[in-house]
């Protein structure tokens, strides 16, 4: 049986008719076929609840995941209010998990993950989405097995609330993660880079405590970014600086490689607050990123995913991109999907959204990513 995917989107006043718009849409191009697996993008701005059901009426049993984010990408480009919903058929099995408690614990939630692995022999991959504002991704990683084709992101919305939802079939809600256990006769090729170079300014992190950034050389981060970037320093508390700052995130060593740490917004007393970790006493660069750049990690990493896919054919983007990459690429929305079509051509079907953060394979464990772009092909082993 051949792998088949097939994407629609819609906008609609409310997120019912947006899900079972979008869902009919996705339906009619897969033609006779059924829907082994359903990956939604919704808007943070439509009720999660009215979204899964929209989405569920039409699909029926399908296994079902999906975020939450400030926008949808498909091949025709960005999808602002909309709702993105990519189907797959083939000969493969997938399983959709709700897990509710990955807020309280990244570590307990990776573990509850690593046992529904383990009660399958046969390959698997691994497909989720988690709360961006709440949950600690690190520790998720941490308790991940790295024995398995993987590939991950962190939900986005509004920045200044913080609200963000995830959903598998008809359970939604924040705080949450979701996953999709794949096996059978498919392969995923996941490919990842980012469009950020140093600018030459190096700081050392003075004080940081959790998920806040306090101080850079001794002095609140926000009056660093100040002296840079030339707004006075109480500014960056507020919209749209306190938001904008995603785009310069910090580069901080780790061995022969450079790690992105950003940004979600900047508080009242000057403080960065992350979703990562930062340790006190390292060294950081605060990088600056290009559409150029940009353009080139989104087809360097399409090429990644095209070498993980070996001789497979791709029949299925899901590309899942930094919030941040939105804001840099406003001028030019859809930039980043233009440069993955080139590398696939146009008739690969292509869905994503735009994430506060993304997980993919490393040497040990999983690797918790600011800044990047992944791109998550799939075809028919």
């Amino acid at each position: 049986m051949t792998l088949l995917a097939s994407v629609g989107h819609a906008q609609a006043l409310d997120g019912r008719e947006a899900g079972l718009q979008a869902a009919h849409h996705a339906l009619n191009k897969l033609g006779a076929a059924s829907p082994s697996l359903a990956l939604v993008v919704s808007s943070h701005q439509y009720q999660p609840r009215e979204v899964a059901s929209g989405v569920s009426s039409l699909l029926g049993d399908a296994p079902l995941i999906g975020f939450s984010a400030p926008a949808g990408l498909t091949s025709d480009g960005l999808h602002p209010h909309s709702v993105v919903v990519a189907l797959l058929s083939g000969d493969f099995q997938a399983e959709a998990h709700w897990l509710p408690g990955y807020a309280q614990s990244g570590r307990e939630t990776a573990t509850r993950l690593m046992s529904l692995v383990n009660t399958r022999s046969e390959p698997q991959s691994l497909l989720f989405f988690a709360d961006g504002f709440n949950g600690d991704a690190e520790q998720l990683c941490s308790g991940l097995l790295n024995n398995l084709t993987l590939a991950g992101a962190l939900s986005s919305g509004d920045l200044h609330t913080g609200s963000t939802y995830q959903m598998s079939g008809v359970q939604t809600g924040s705080g949450a993660l979701t996953a999709a256990l794949l096996r059978g006769n498919l392969r995923m090729g996941v490919g990842f880079a980012h469009g950020w170079n140093p600018v030459g300014s190096q700081f050392r992190v003075t004080r940081s405590r959790g998920f806040w950034l306090r101080t850079l050389d001794g002095r609140p981060a926000s009056e660093t970014y100040a002296g840079l970037f030339g707004f006075p320093a109480r500014e960056w508390a507020f919209p749209p600086l306190s938001h904008l700052a995603r785009l310069y995130p910090l580069g901080v060593e780790q061995g022969d490689a450079m790690m992105l740490r950003a940004p979600i917004r900047v508080e009242a007393d000057g403080s960065f607050r992350m979703n990562g970790s930062v340790r006190d006493g390292i060294d950081a660069y605060v990088l600056v990123g290009t559409r150029t750049d940009c353009e080139k990690a989104a087809q360097q990493a399409t090429q990644q995913a095209l070498s993980g896919l070996g001789n497979v054919k791709p029949a299925f983007a899901l590309v899942l991109v930094d919030i941040a990459w939105q804001m840099l690429l406003k001028a030019n929305p859809g930039a980043e999907v233009a440069a993955v079509q080139d590398l696939l051509g146009p008739s690969v079907p292509v869905a994503g959204g735009y994430t506060l953060g993304q997980i993919v394979q490393g040497k040990e464990t999983p690797n918790f990513l600011n800044q990047h772009i992944v791109v998550v092909l799939f075809g028919e082993e």
